[in-house]
């Protein structure tokens, strides 16, 4: 199909993206990567008026390192991550679909599009990590765990525009994300990511975030609980990991039916939290 005709506009500059927003309304959209709201509009599943491009805004893409957390632009892309070094950041961002899409998507377009199925929003809540957004009324910081409202719904306000994230760069902690797709460059039918942190032969801490087992990303809850002070062998794990899908709600869908996404939760969250520990299985 082809979109419904709209208005374009290239701001150079924040505060112009900004006004180009609020003079737009409601059904004016920001663009980014566009791998999020062009197949949207192409399906008219989206219908804006008018589309602000951010690709040109400066000072808004690359990652610094700054006391411990990782400040990193909206703008950047998915393989400027796969190739930072940044260890289950950069694991996750290299299982994002395929390279195509990973050189043109950004981290702040992919979070504000609040797809449960995709990879960054996952990593966000896993990892604790917060947003800053700028719009009219000025700028604000949100928490990974209030960004995300429903399916495809985020707490990003009309006119605002997300122009950093941060993620603790967590020395000392291991980990990794394990995806099940059909096809590689698929979304995932579930995916699970885990970091753990090791101290005095017991779980000091534990956080597991899962994609597509619900309306928004989660948090394995009560496996972090039941690894939380346990000794980290496989033993623990293989307990822990049997109640990843508890509190969780995925949907059934033509990949899969919610029984064997919450088996998959299960296998891919020992998988994540074996690799994430160093065992080998």
């Amino acid at each position: 199909m082809i979109s419904e005709s709209f208005d374009y506009v290239r701001p150079e500059s924040l505060e112009a993206a900004i006004h180009a927003l609020a003079d737009g309304g409601e059904d004016a959209k920001p663009l980014a990567g566009g791998h999020s709201l062009l197949p949207l509009m192409k399906l008219r599943l989206a219908v804006p008026t008018l589309l602000v491009d951010l690709q040109g805004l400066p000072g808004l893409s690359g990652v610094q390192r700054e006391n411990g957390t990782l400040r990193i632009g909206a703008l950047t892309r998915h393989a400027t991550l796969q190739d930072a070094g940044l260890g289950v950041i950069s694991e996750t961002a290299h299982k994002i679909a395929d390279q195509q899409v990973r050189n043109r998507g950004t981290i702040g377009g992919s979070l504000a599009h609040g797809d449960p199925a995709s990879d960054l929003p996952t990593l966000l809540v896993t990892l604790e990590g917060t947003v800053t957004v700028q719009g009219a009324g000025g700028q604000r910081v949100i928490e990974a765990a209030d960004l995300f409202e429903d399916y495809l719904s985020t707490t990003v306000a009309q006119g605002e525009i997300i122009t950093e994230v941060r993620l603790p760069a967590l020395d000392g902690y291991g980990g990794a994300y394990e995806k099940f797709t059909r096809r590689s460059e698929d979304w995932a039918m579930v995916g699970v990511c885990a970091v753990v942190q090791e101290r005095d032969g017991v779980v000091s801490d534990v956080r597991i975030g899962m994609t597509n087992m619900g309306s928004t990303p989660l948090r394995a809850s009560a496996a972090e609980d039941a690894l939380r002070g346990r000794p980290l062998d496989a033993a623990s794990i293989a307990a822990a990991a049997e109640r990843a899908d508890e509190s969780t709600d995925p949907p059934s869908d033509l990949n899969a039916t919610d029984v064997y996404k919450r088996h998959l939760a299960r296998v891919l969250t020992r998988r994540a939290l074996t690799r994430a520990a160093g065992i080998e299985e």
